[in-house]
């Protein structure tokens, strides 16, 4: 390895730790204080960095926060692509595996999760530079995928009824989008109340009746 080239793989290399020492910083602030009331100076100061060092990673705060949903939606993606190719289960038996996958999924990281789903009824995909929005996109893109496969094996398999198999999985993400919100709102006013496994549960076995064959 010639002496250039060894540079630039030391540079990559520190450029590397540090977007990951900025988004430890941010992520711990967001759980602190919160998303709206979390700035870039606090992030800086969170990563003993400059705030001009942050804006050489990220575009702007939303920038910086869409990093940490891709991390999660890596995570949605291959536990989504290793049940569609799971084998051993018929399409009935993924959908219902689909249960506890997806309250996996939010138990990972809760709070990035719901911030993700507000953040895509939100103003603040616009705010986003244009490789981060690609990579949003990409990533949902393979998640939506995963899901029509499950849908598509049901469908040749005859066990579910022959509807538009992205458009399935389209639903499914809408109930538990849905979902998520809807109980993170109503824990918010009693912290008591904890239904998400519950309503997710009965949400797709209300949806796994309607598609089944006759």
């Amino acid at each position: 390895m010639g002496i250039a080239e060894r540079r630039e793989r030391e540079r990559e290399l520190q450029q590397k730790m540090r977007r990951k020492q900025i988004l430890d910083a941010a992520k711990r602030l967001f759980y602190e204080k919160g998303f709206s009331a979390t700035t870039i100076e606090d992030i800086a100061q969170e990563a003993e960095l400059s705030s001009a060092a942050i804006y050489l990673y990220f575009k702007n705060k939303d920038d910086l926060y869409a990093s940490l949903n891709l991390q999660l939606l890596e995570y949605l993606s291959q536990r989504l692509d290793g049940l569609y190719r799971e084998e051993g289960l018929s399409s009935e038996e993924k959908l219902e595996t689909l249960k506890e996958l997806l309250y996996d999924v939010f138990d990972f990281d809760p709070l990035i999760l719901i911030n993700l789903f507000h953040l895509q009824a939100s103003d603040g995909l616009k705010n986003l530079s244009q490789e981060r929005t690609k990579q949003l996109n990409k990533l949902a893109a393979r998640c939506l995928r995963s899901l029509a496969k499950i849908f598509e094996q049901g469908i040749a398999e005859g066990r579910f009824v022959e509807y538009n198999p992205i458009a399935l999985g389209d639903i499914i993400w809408i109930v538990f989008t849905g979902a998520v919100l809807w109980e993170e709102s109503k824990r918010m006013m009693n912290p008591r109340k904890d239904y998400l496994k519950q309503t997710l549960g009965l949400a797709i076995d209300i949806f796994s009746r309607g598609i089944k064959a006759a």
